[in-house]
């Protein structure tokens, strides 16, 4: 599973729209779903932010581990 996939259902389990997250992250929701359907890169700053969201690690968005609840140190 890519990152992209991994921000999705990270999204939809916490039910948020995208334009939410995006709101979150102060870009607009066309960019952000960019990150989703792994059209853009996703900055690494993006990826701190969006783990302190979900709380989850950044290795998990990363996909160096399926752990979804290994929680951020």
């Amino acid at each position: 599973m890519n990152s992209g996939e991994r921000l999705r259902i990270l999204r939809e389990k916490n039910e948020l729209t995208q334009t939410e997250v995006a709101e979150y992250l102060k870009t607009t929701q066309s960019y952000y779903a960019q990150y989703e359907n792994n059209r853009r890169p996703i900055p690494f700053e993006r990826v701190v932010e969006l783990s302190r969201l979900y709380g989850v690690s950044i290795d998990y968005i990363a996909g160096s581990t399926d752990d979804i609840n290994r929680k951020p140190r």
